[in-house]
């Protein structure tokens, strides 16, 4: 299966985020992300066999047991691979530097404990967002979303688990993704 280990931001900063979003989606031609697939990805694991799923939720709880909450806000613009032929536009993740150091320990502590658990990881280095729209393939300029993104700043949360989510391709509406919960790790 496909997996990744992921921060779900709760209903009202994803409410928030949509409602600053919405009478803004007319102005381009992005394919833009459900709110109810709104997420920071830790960890993405390409192909996970069933029988490694288990051991990684104990692996990954284990990992987990000495952090605390936290408190993130979603913030600013992040685009892939940069703003002058962007893929990907994206929100940032944003808090106390300690909040943020905390984050960055959850995203290698989540691919640690799939790698422990004989899965393998994209190795991609870790930089926190949440992706809202993609181009569809072509590259595009950016620079007009990311200044008005980065005036974009949601109400702050408390980060208090990771998820894990299996994402079933072309199974969503229109062929997108469709997302199932499979395990939910508290801090």
């Amino acid at each position: 299966m496909r997996l990744f280990a992921a921060v779900v931001p709760p209903p009202q900063a994803i409410e928030h985020l949509d409602a600053f979003l919405e009478p803004r989606r007319a102005a381009a031609d992005l394919r833009w992300t459900r709110p109810e697939q709104l997420h920071l990805t830790l960890a993405f694991m390409a192909e996970v066999p069933t029988r490694r799923l288990e051991p990684y939720v104990e692996t990954l709880a284990t990992s987990l047991d000495d952090l605390a909450p936290c408190e993130l806000s979603l913030a600013g613009a992040v685009v892939f691979p940069d703003v002058s032929r962007a893929r990907v536009l994206a929100v940032g993740a944003t808090g106390a530097p300690a909040d943020l150091d905390l984050l960055g320990t959850l995203a290698v502590r989540t691919r640690n404990a799939a790698v422990n658990s004989g899965i393998a990881v994209d190795g991609q280095r870790f930089r926190p967002h949440v992706t809202v729209a993609r181009t569809g393939g072509r590259p595009m300029e950016m620079t007009s979303w990311v200044r008005l993104l980065d005036t974009y700043a949601g109400p702050s949360w408390s980060l208090d688990s990771v998820t894990l989510v299996a994402s079933h391709l072309g199974e969503g509406p229109r062929r997108t993704p469709r997302y199932e919960t499979v395990a939910q790790v508290l801090l």
